[in-house]
C-alpha cells in the first residue's frame, strides 16, 4: 500500500489553525477530489476540500520523526513501530504469506488442524520448554524432594508446545493429509538474531507419504509462497529491495524457477571436508551442520537451494524413520542461500518396536508417549511431515537480518514488554 500526497491550500477554513500545525503522528480525515498528479513518483493525489484533525501528536515527545530510526530503537517501541514504512511493509507481506500458505494446503485438500498449545509431550526431547502451572511459586507442593504435579491443575507436568507435529500425526492417520499453522514456544536462552521464544510454525503431516514425497511438497510450498509474494506484494518487495537488501527480488525469482539440488548428508560432509574455506565450526561426519556449512553448499558449491537427506540418527529426533544401515534416519533439511536451513522434516518411524528403541536411546520414557506408540499398533502407515519456521521464511523474503523484526511482538530472553 503506497503513500498518498494530499494537497491542501490556504482557502481551507482551518488552514492556519490546524493544517499548518500538523506534525508527524497526527491522525486526520480528508475529503476531496482524487486527481492525476503532475508530480513524479505518483499517479494520483488528493486535492483536499476538508481536513479534520482526529488525533494530535505532540512532536516534542512523539518518538517517531522524519528520520531513519535504527531497528534496535524501534524494538523498544513495538507499539509504534508498525507506523514506519519498514514495519508496515513487513506486516503486509506477513499477511500475504499467511494467506498463501493456507491457500496452498487448502487447494490440495489438506485439513487444517488446531493442535494444543498446552501439552504434556516434549516433541523434540530437548527439554527446552516453558512450564505451565497454577502452583503458587512460593509454595510448590513437594513429593520425594520434587514438585508434586499430581496436585497441579492438569494432574501432571504441562508445558507450552514446541511443535504440533505429534498431535498432527494423530489426524494424519485418520484424515490423510493435514497441516497445522500456529504459535510454538522454546525456552532456549539464546539471545541471537535467529532465535525467538515464541514463533509460528507451519507443519504438514501426510499419511502414505515417504521422504521423497515429503521433499517434493516442501519445494512446491516454497515456490508457491514466493510466487504469491512477487505477484501480490510488488510495491513492498520493491521497498525491501531498495532499502533492506538489493537482491531479495532476484533471489525469489530464481528460486521460483530453479530446481532444488538433492544430496545426502554424507555427500555434503565429503564436499565440506574437501573445501578450502575456513569454517568457524569444524566439520566431521556426525556433526550437526551450522549455518555457515549450509550456506557454503548452497552459495559456493551448487549455487541453488538444496535438500540434504539421511542424517546421523544421533543428531536427529527420536521419531524419524531409521534407515536400513542403522546409522542414519530419513530426515531432510531444505537449505536456501543467505539463511541455510529453512525447512526441517522427515519420514516418521512407523514401526512400533523400533520407535520404542529410539525413544529409549534418547533417554526418554516410552510411557510418556504411550498414545504416540499406539498409532504404530493400530493401522500404522508410512507417513512424513516437516516444519517450516514462519519468521525465518519472512526473513528470507524481506532480507531483514534480525528475526525480531519480522514478528509483531518479539519474545526473547529478558523481553516481554508488549
Amino acid at each position: 500500500m503506497g503513500s498518498l500526497q494530499i494537497i491542501a491550500d490556504g482557502k481551507l477554513p482551518n488552514y492556519k489553525d490546524e493544517v499548518l500545525a500538523l506534525q508527524t503522528g497526527c491522525s486526520i480525515k480528508v475529503t476531496g477530489l482524487l486527481a492525476a498528479s503532475p508530480g513524479k513518483g505518483q499517479r494520483v493525489e488528493l486535492q483536499a476540500d476538508e481536513v479534520t484533525v482526529v488525533g494530535w501528536a505532540d512532536p516534542a515527545v512523539y518518538p517517531l520523526q522524519k528520520k531513519r530510526h535504527s531497528f534496535e530503537f524501534l524494538r523498544t517501541i513495538a507499539h509504534l513501530r508498525p507506523r514506519t514504512n519498514t514495519f508496515g511493509a513487513v506486516a503486509r507481506v506477513r499477511s500475504a504469506m499467511s494467506y498463501a500458505i493456507h491457500t496452498f494446503f487448502q487447494e490440495r485438500g489438506f485439513i487444517y488442524i488446531h493442535t494444543p498449545i498446552i501439552t504434556g509431550s516434549d516433541c523434540e526431547g530437548a527439554g527446552e520448554m516453558f512450564r505451565v502451572t497454577k502452583f503458587n511459586l512460593d509454595q510448590i507442593p513437594q513429593k520425594d524432594g520434587h514438585a508434586d504435579f499430581t496436585q497441579d491443575f492438569f494432574g501432571g507436568p504441562a508445558s507450552l508446545t514446541v511443535s504440533g507435529q505429534l498431535e498432527a500425526e494423530i489426524y494424519a492417520h485418520a484424515m490423510g493429509d493435514v497441516y497445522t499453522f500456529g504459535p510454538t514456544f522454546r525456552a532456549e536462552d539464546s539471545n541471537t538474531s535467529r532465535h525467538l521464544a515464541e514463533f509460528w510454525m507451519v507443519e504438514p503431516e501426510m499419511a502414505f507419504c515417504d521422504l521423497q514425497c515429503n521433499a517434493e511438497l516442501a519445494v512446491q510450498l516454497l515456490k508457491y509462497v514466493f510466487a504469491h509474494v512477487l505477484e501480490n506484494c510488488e510495491e513492498d518487495m520493491k521497498f525491501f529491495n531498495r532499502f533492506i537488501d538489493s537482491t531479495v527480488v532476484d533471489t525469489l525469482e530464481k528460486l521460483v524457477s530453479q530446481d532444488f539440488e538433492y544430496l545426502t548428508y554424507t555427500e555434503g560432509i565429503e564436499i565440506l571436508l574437501k573445501a578450502k574455506e575456513k569454517f568457524e565450526f569444524p566439520v566431521n561426519w556426525g556433526c550437526d551442520l551450522q549455518s555457515e556449512h549450509e550456506r557454503y553448499l548452497c552459495e559456493k558449491v551448487f549455487h541453488k537451494p538444496l535438500i540434504l537427506v539421511d542424517y546421523p540418527k544421533e543428531i536427529k529426533a527420536f521419531y524419524m524413520k531409521l534407515n536400513e544401515d542403522g546409522k542414519t534416519v530419513r530426515a531432510m533439511d531444505v537449505l536456501v542461500p543467505k539463511i541455510g536451513e529453512i525447512i526441517g522434516g522427515s519420514q516418521r518411524e512407523d514401526d512400533h518396536d523400533t520407535l520404542v528403541e529410539r525413544i529409549t536411546e534418547m533417554n526418554l520414557n516410552p510411557e510418556d508417549y504411550w498414545w504416540y506408540l499406539e498409532l504404530r499398533k493400530f493401522g500404522s502407515t508410512p507417513h512424513s511431515g516437516f516444519g517450516l519456521g514462519f519468521e525465518r521464511l519472512i526473513q528470507f523474503v524481506t532480507g531483514l537480518a534480525n528475526i525480531r523484526d519480522v514478528i509483531p511482538f518479539p519474545r526473547t530472553p529478558g523481553n516481554v514488554s508488549f
